[in-house]
């Protein structure tokens, strides 16, 4: 079964619902698709211990009420199919859809930078194990230390704290003089002022990283240098995340270029590729107000509104004064790169480990030497740390996108050359 879409939308977090709800007046076929259960991505992520924000149930009530916005769920796009066409595949079947305008809101994923012991059990990302909780993970009485840095450091421990997790520490890599900079700039945010306030935690201490997950089977503690010294903590978990990257692969496929890690888009949310626009995250980390803004604009846009969107660029540019705030403060301290021992598996499907990439100029080489970046992950995890660690540019991604049915494939079959 083929379909068609008078807009597409990937990715149903706040910025893809957002730009559906922003379309939807005009009367547009509109399809939504996202590879989670439900609406809300990631910072909006349901499940059996997660508490939805009104603002997220509101939206989702909204969605399901508009007749002609389709949402599937579960659902992945597997290649491109030809001109304005996509193969996606849920968990029943593979199929095809076409589009006149799409729009990209494929958020990010975190940065997970490789130090000894990081591959041990008991050691995920923040958001990760935030994710992991929410979905289920009983944590009642375990000592946790969250590291990395960023504000998601703090919603993670809370989320811990909420289900019973001992969080013995919240290491921030970022300085004092940093930290207490972006403090002094909340203000002009109150929303997030408030929320700050909230999310505090006695236990924060910044100029302070991880250096090394100590176990043998399993996670047993951590070594941290905080402002030079070394401490080590007893510990059941460890999740570290330093930051987020923007998911651009589909985007690059696609032809959208590049603004550093992330897509480029002008005022009115467009890629350079005709008819397709982007927002949220993968346009550049700034939270979900700014995805939301992003979003509604992109929608506007893409059903001919562009007087609703103009109107909403004040929004932006406020939303975009704090995300250049919070990036600033948050920039990674460049130690953080020697993190690695020459024994420290840097990807983690294929065993490669940091002295086996050290030598190399770029992706292509070190695959073709090293096999870095070609297991079951497809260099999601360990293209990010290198990008990091030696500036190397990922390269776009060739299809499958993600692991597909030989039935799904043979879709393809069914299109028009190009």
């Amino acid at each position: 079964m083929n379909e068609y879409a008078d807009l597409l939308i990937i990715g149903a977090g706040p910025a893809g619902m957002s730009a559906a709800l922003a379309a939807a007046s005009s009367g547009a076929r509109i399809v939504v698709l996202d590879d989670n259960p439900l609406p809300g991505g990631q910072i909006w992520r349901d499940g059996p211990q997660a508490s939805l924000p009104d603002q997220a149930r509101q939206m989702r009530e909204r969605l399901q009420a508009n007749s002609n916005i389709r949402h599937h769920a579960g659902t992945r796009v597997i290649a491109l199919a030809g001109a304005k066409q996509l193969l996606v595949e849920d968990a029943d079947r593979g199929w095809l859809i076409g589009y006149d305008k799409l729009i990209l809101c494929t958020g990010a994923r975190e940065l997970l930078l490789p130090f000894p012991g990081w591959t041990l059990p008991g050691v995920t990302g923040a958001g990760g194990l935030q994710a992991l909780i929410k979905g289920g993970l009983p944590v009642q009485d375990e000592r946790v230390v969250i590291a990395g840095s960023g504000p998601l450091l703090l919603a993670s421990a809370a989320t811990a704290k909420h289900n019973g997790a001992q969080v013995l520490r919240i290491a921030e890599q970022a300085s004092a003089v940093a930290v207490a900079g972006f403090a002094l700039q909340l203000p002009r945010w109150p929303g997030k002022l408030v929320q700050s306030f909230s999310l505090f935690d006695r236990h924060y201490r910044t100029g302070s990283h991880v250096v090394a997950a100590l176990g043998n089977d399993r996670l047993e503690a951590v070594r941290l240098r905080h402002r030079g010294k070394i401490v080590e903590l007893a510990c059941d978990r460890l999740a570290c995340g330093f930051g987020l990257i923007p998911n651009t692969q589909l985007g690059q496929a696609l032809g959208c270029a590049l603004d550093g890690s992330a897509l480029a888009v002008d005022a009115w949310q467009t890629t350079s590729h005709t008819d397709h626009y982007a927002a949220g995250e993968c346009t550049g980390f700034g939270g979900s107000e700014l995805a939301l803004v992003e979003g509604a604009i992109a929608g506007h846009v893409a059903v001919g509104n562009t007087a609703a969107a103009r109107n909403l660029w004040p929004r932006r540019a406020r939303w975009q004064g704090f995300a250049k705030a919070l990036n600033s403060a948050f920039g990674l301290d460049p130690q953080l790169k020697s993190l690695a021992q020459p024994d420290t598996l840097v990807c983690r499907c294929e065993d490669v480990p940091y002295s086996a990439l050290s030598g190399h100029v770029g992706w292509r080489e070190a695959k073709l030497a090293s096999r870095c970046g070609m297991g079951a992950c497809q260099g999601r995890v360990c293209g990010g740390a290198l990008q990091y660690l030696f500036d190397w540019q990922p390269t776009a991604p060739r299809p499958p996108f993600n692991p597909a049915r030989i039935e799904t494939l043979m879709c393809l079959d069914d299109t028009p050359p190009v």
